[in-house]
């Protein structure tokens, strides 16, 4: 059965939602460690924050390319098979890093055979797992399943901050890469026998030539809308906050673990913030709902700067910001299902992941770069209020429509 001509939501899916939900948590706790990880290896290994952030930004670039393979392959193969395997990647990643010495060997295990996994186990990819079972809920069903990459920070980035402090960095490593393979096993048995979207033999004569698909995505003007906020997007939550976020509250004077307890914090505010818009974009006009999201992101950097000498100060920011984090995920997936077509989605969100991805990256090197340039982060953090401003700005001239779009590429 199409998606497209989905009027029921599937009982069935919401076992899809928990599981999806669990791989999240644990596989973006996993990425978002980088951060916790700057202070770690710069005593440890004497690698610089300038260093560490590229790292995270040729990572982050990896899997802008990735993103969109995967997203076909879901489309073609089911989203079971293929997220297994970046699970497994993920998983050997993890256990060799805890073994390595040179600043090769981070970009190598970290940045590129955990990066291609971090692609394919992503949100937008997830949210189109979901887009299989839900039409009516699907907002909330989307924004619950990849809460999971909020729920996981909260739970487990204080956790895997305990046992860097207790036990250091190398078997925590460890740990964690055999945590995710655990997770994988858990989540093939509970999605086991879903079938992707099954489509005619026109329609899969049609998906096979990429070079159509693309060239109809790319002249696509609610896909360049929605890209282009999703750059922004990423530059401003990835790359200038949950990378840097950690090491700017170590900068500021305060412990490893209070910058934690602020992570905790910001994610903790995220799921509550996605679930809600999830939500509320089956409600009420999804570009308007966007556009103040990113508004509200960009006011939160005014704050920031004063979080300097004010741990609470950085608490409150954590909460906020928080709130306005991952909140875009659902809605931009319920615009793209609607406006360009659930048939192409698994590339559609990919692609528009991709350039989450890139925005991510500038916005990681950004940070590591400004910060050695001025010694602070001040600029960092201007440089992403203007941007989510113009995000803002860009998703009022988005359509708002709920009539599915049929698309024959």
């Amino acid at each position: 059965m199409s998606a497209e001509t989905l009027k029921l939501d599937d009982p069935k899916g919401w076992v899809v939602v928990a599981a999806l939900f669990l791989m999240l948590s644990v596989v973006i706790a996993a990425r978002s460690s980088i951060g916790l990880m700057m202070p770690f290896w710069n005593q440890d290994l004497g690698w610089s924050i300038g260093f560490i952030s590229t790292a995270g930004a040729v990572m982050l670039v990896l899997m802008a390319v990735f993103a969109p393979i995967g997203g076909f392959l879901i489309d073609y193969y089911g989203y079971r098979l293929i997220f297994g395997v970046g699970m497994s990647q993920i998983s050997l990643a993890f256990i060799l890093c805890a073994f390595m010495n040179e600043p090769w060997q981070l970009i190598l295990l970290f940045s590129v055979i955990g990066g291609i996994g971090f692609a394919i186990i992503s949100p937008s990819l997830v949210a189109t797992a979901v887009a299989q079972f839900f039409n009516r809920k699907f907002g909330l069903a989307a924004s619950i399943a990849t809460a999971g990459s909020t729920g996981g920070q909260l739970a487990l980035m204080p956790l895997l901050g305990f046992l860097v402090v207790s036990i250091s960095w190398r078997p925590s490593f460890v740990y964690v890469g055999l945590c995710i393979l655990f997770t994988m096993f858990v989540v093939q048995f509970l999605v086991r026998g879903r079938p992707p979207i099954k489509k005619s033999t026109a329609e899969q004569l049609n998906y096979q030539s990429v070079i159509n698909t693309l060239a109809f995505l790319l002249r696509d003007r609610t896909f360049w809308l929605l890209a282009i906020g999703f750059f922004i997007c990423g530059f401003t939550t990835v790359g200038a906050v949950k990378i840097h976020l950690i090491p700017y509250a170590v900068f500021c004077g305060f412990l490893p673990l209070e910058g934690t307890f602020a992570y905790g914090i910001l994610s903790a505010f995220s799921l509550v913030g996605m679930i809600l818009c999830g939500h509320y974009s089956d409600k009420f006009n999804r570009p308007a709902l966007l556009a103040t999201i990113y508004f509200m992101r960009a006011l939160t950097f005014i704050l920031l700067l004063y979080a300097t000498d004010n741990l609470i100060m950085l608490y409150v920011f954590a909460a906020l910001f928080g709130i306005f984090d991952y909140a875009t995920f659902p809605i931009v997936a319920s615009l793209v299902a609607t406006n360009i077509g659930r048939k192409v989605m698994g590339v559609s969100m990919g692609m528009i992941f991709a350039s989450h991805s890139f925005g991510a990256a500038l916005g990681s090197f950004s940070g590591g770069f400004l910060f050695e340039i001025f010694n602070r982060y001040d600029w960092a953090w201007i440089v992403s209020f203007g941007l989510a401003l113009i995000a803002a700005i860009l998703s009022l001239i988005i359509r708002e429509t709920r009539n599915c779009r049929v698309v024959a590429t």
